[in-house]
């Protein structure tokens, strides 16, 4: 997919209705009639909401009002909309569009002033203002269709405009990653990991429940990508990594210009088949036999299209990968946790291939290391190295995906990634000290059932996971 596609603002479609009948009620008062004192609020309304890419038909009164914003919303491709009653209004327009517009995630808000701008109604220019003010009333009566209709897919939020906005934020960069979702494509290189059956996942529920797209790609391919990369670009990309990371001693050059050049094959590959999610099999005999090793390094070029890659065949960790890559435009790490130490209350998590080291903030915790796991195997490049990194320190989300029986489960929790030393031969890692007690956290997770493959990332996104997995009927654990 095309990276501005994935990097484009959220595209909300704004429903603000309001009572035709009141519509003219208020000539020649101070502050106008019903609906002047209406266009003025909805100028601020759109202006608070700047940071959505906003479809506005105007304020809806009318059954053609509601058709008018149906069609808009739809030809536009809104990723969600925002609805709102402006006072009690006549609710007919309101049904039409739950009924008639085609299933699309809703948030419905109800937004409390502080204080109200008149005293009593005595007058008529205060009477204009109280039929003003009546949000609560009109919301009210409109939720109830919202369960009658049925419509699915609408959350409620209610609170100050600027409460009320922070969960449009948060609701809307949900809707964005759903909507992407559904036109980004996987690539599989180059088969299922028959070592974890776990890993496992239909492609066709994949396509119809989650969205993405998988294209199966061949290690041929991959083997011809990385024989058709230039001699310059090569030593391009080695020159950069050798500027910016420390080479340890014991690194043969001749294997890691092969290293670099099977990781500038991936970058081709994915690059190529317009892959968002690139899925390698990198413990595949068949793969090691081609390639005679796994490529060490996480090519800048994944970053730069919003695009992530991940290891072991695990498509539901790639998926999860690319989410928090969306959610967050942060560097996203793929782990696995290795064990338990109780005394401390941490578990060591991280894992062999590449992975993200390419944050800016961080270069010095990265070292161009052998992979000694393969340092005396059979294949050609046997001990070919790659980007040793000591994951970031700091606050991330954790998360993870899986299917089971045709649905799938998200496991989220935060845990706190702790500054030290490289410690861990052959893996990315770090030392993790989750929020929950660490024993308390495993469980949890064993007892929901998923597999063993995480994604991090700096900060907090487990409400916007938790809109994602309501918008899309993915069972969810956060565990707090």
């Amino acid at each position: 997919m095309n990276n501005a596609q994935k990097t484009r603002k959220a595209k909300a479609g704004l429903l603000l209705v309001a009572s035709p009948r009141f519509k003219n009620l208020g000539v020649g008062c101070e502050h106008g009639t019903y609906g002047d004192r209406k266009e003025i609020a909805i100028k601020d309304i759109q202006e608070r909401l700047s940071f959505l890419d906003l479809s506005f038909p105007g304020i809806v009164y009318t059954r053609e009002d509601a058709e008018k914003a149906m069609s808009l919303f739809f030809n536009e491709k809104v990723d969600f909309v925002i609805a709102e009653f402006l006072s009690w209004s006549e609710d007919f327009a309101w049904i039409r569009f739950l009924r008639d517009m085609p299933e699309i995630p809703m948030i419905f808000a109800n937004v409390a002033k502080e204080k109200m701008s008149f005293y009593d109604t005595l007058e008529e220019d205060d009477f204009i203002e109280y039929l003003c003010s009546g949000t609560l009333v009109g919301s009210l009566e409109a939720s109830g269709s919202i369960q009658r209709v049925p419509r699915k897919n609408v959350k409620v939020v209610m609170g100050s405009r600027d409460e009320v906005n922070e969960q449009i934020k948060k609701y809307a960069a949900a809707a964005r990653v759903r909507a992407i979702l559904r036109n980004s494509t996987v690539g599989l290189l180059a088969a299922y990991n028959e070592a974890m059956w776990s890993t496992y996942m239909d492609p066709y529920c994949l396509f119809t429940k989650l969205g993405p797209e998988i294209r199966f790609l061949a290690y041929s391919d991959y083997g011809n990508a990385i024989e058709a990369i230039p001699a310059e670009e090569l030593k391009s990309y080695c020159d950069e990594l050798t500027t910016n990371y420390k080479m340890m001693d014991d690194v043969a050059y001749d294997k890691f210009e092969a290293s670099v050049a099977a990781s500038i094959g991936l970058k081709d590959m994915a690059e190529a088949s317009d892959i968002d999610v690139l899925v390698f099999n990198d413990i595949d005999t068949a793969m090691f036999r081609l390639v005679g090793l796994r490529a060490g390094f996480y090519h800048p070029w994944f970053n730069k299209n919003t695009s992530v890659l991940v290891p072991e065949a695990d498509m539901g960790a790639g998926i999860m990968t690319y989410i928090l890559k969306l959610l967050s435009g942060k560097h996203v790490n793929f782990i696995e946790p290795f064990h338990i130490e109780n005394e401390f209350g941490t578990f060591a998590g991280g894992h062999a291939g590449p992975n993200d080291h390419n944050d800016p903030e961080h270069q010095d915790k990265v070292v161009i290391a052998r992979d000694v796991r393969f340092a005396k195997s059979q294949w050609k490049h046997a001990g070919a190295p790659f980007a040793w990194y000591r994951i970031a320190p700091g606050r991330k989300t954790m998360a993870q995906l899986v299917e089971c029986e045709g649905k799938y489960k998200m496991v989220c929790a935060m845990v706190e990634s702790l500054p030290g030393e490289h410690i861990l031969a052959t893996y990315s890692h770090t030392i993790f000290r989750p929020e929950v007690p660490v024993k308390r956290l495993f469980e949890e997770i064993l007892k929901v059932g998923t597999t063993q493959h995480l994604a991090v990332v700096d900060g907090d996104y487990r409400e916007e996971l938790a809109m994602l997995c309501e918008m899309m009927g993915i069972e969810f654990h956060d565990i707090r």
